[in-house]
């Protein structure tokens, strides 16, 4: 018989939260303002999950279907009354002040390359695969890694500021810089603080950087210049990591346009704008969805 297996999920007020929002709401019937207050866990050899209570209901539950680090393994998102919603479209973007929510896909210190699959229902988090093979990064990732929902990177949109790049088709990434090392699934409450403008193979792929609000150094960090002196060294850390993963794998090294270096607070807001503007209209269907899951 399998051993039985159990999550830790670290509890404190910033996870796991939801908020209402407008263009949310016309998307979907599901939405109210939650916040993590307990965690409970339920394990099996093969399906797992915690729940994030609700100031209101109904509850968000984090369910694990199959094994992790296997095909089959999925982080899904479902209301409490077990119906699955998706974290890239139900999960609202902003929180006002200049917070945003934030989905941890990879855990700080682990290689799994784990992303939102665009392309299936509901937009579960998986493993990436290559021929059939699960994708592992060269060497561990140092940062908490994962997307801002209600984002995506237009592939028809050339941006003029960045080598006319095409965005990736993608939601927007985030590298979070805190000391705590998440879950997979965890929803945290941000705020942005530089953008690297990432060109993979000629795809525009912004890497924001942002900061959660429960980290010991969160009042202390507003705009890029605090990064340099709270966490010196990071950015430059995270741009190389970024630019040079796929060496091993005998690719060329990523490209990074707005000459090579962070840009600040208020361009970063400008991206998750325009992104969140771009993915306005492909729940609209004003722009071609291709492969992508609007469910």
């Amino acid at each position: 018989m399998a051993a039985t297996r159990a999550m830790t999920i670290a509890s404190n007020s910033t996870s796991c939260l939801l908020a209402k929002n407008p263009v949310l709401l016309k998307h979907r019937p599901f939405i109210q303002s939650l916040s993590l207050k307990n965690l409970k866990v339920a394990s099996s050899s093969s399906k797992r999950s915690y729940t994030c209570r609700a100031i209101y209901n109904p509850e968000v539950l984090v369910k694990e279907e199959g094994q992790p680090e296997t095909l089959d393994y999925r982080v899904f998102f479902v209301d409490k009354y077990g119906k699955k919603v998706s974290p890239w479209h139900d999960i609202p973007l902003q929180l006002g002040d200049g917070v945003f929510n934030f989905i941890v896909e990879i855990p700080k210190e682990s290689s799994a390359k784990m992303e939102v699959a665009t392309d299936e229902a509901h937009t579960p988090i998986k493993q990436d695969t290559k021929k059939g093979k699960l994708r592992y990064y060269p060497y561990n990732i140092h940062w908490n890694y994962g997307l801002l929902p209600q984002t995506w990177e237009d592939p028809s949109f050339a941006n003029s500021e960045v080598e006319g790049a095409f965005g990736d088709n993608d939601p927007v990434d985030v590298v979070e810089i805190g000391e705590s090392r998440r879950k997979i699934g965890e929803i945290l409450r941000v705020k942005p603080l530089a953008a690297l403008a990432m060109i993979d193979e000629g795809e525009l792929d912004w890497k924001i950087v942002a900061i959660s609000l429960d980290d010991p150094k969160a009042s202390l960090v507003n705009d890029v210049n605090d990064v340099e002196i709270f966490f010196p060294g990071t950015l430059t850390a995270i741009r190389d990591w970024f630019r040079d993963y796929k060496i091993p794998d005998g690719k060329p090294a990523n490209k990074f346009g707005l000459g090579n270096k962070a840009a600040n607070k208020d361009y970063a807001l400008k991206v998750i704008t325009e992104t969140k503007e771009s993915w306005n209209k492909l729940v609209k269907r004003s722009i071609p969805s291709g492969d992508l899951s609007l469910v």
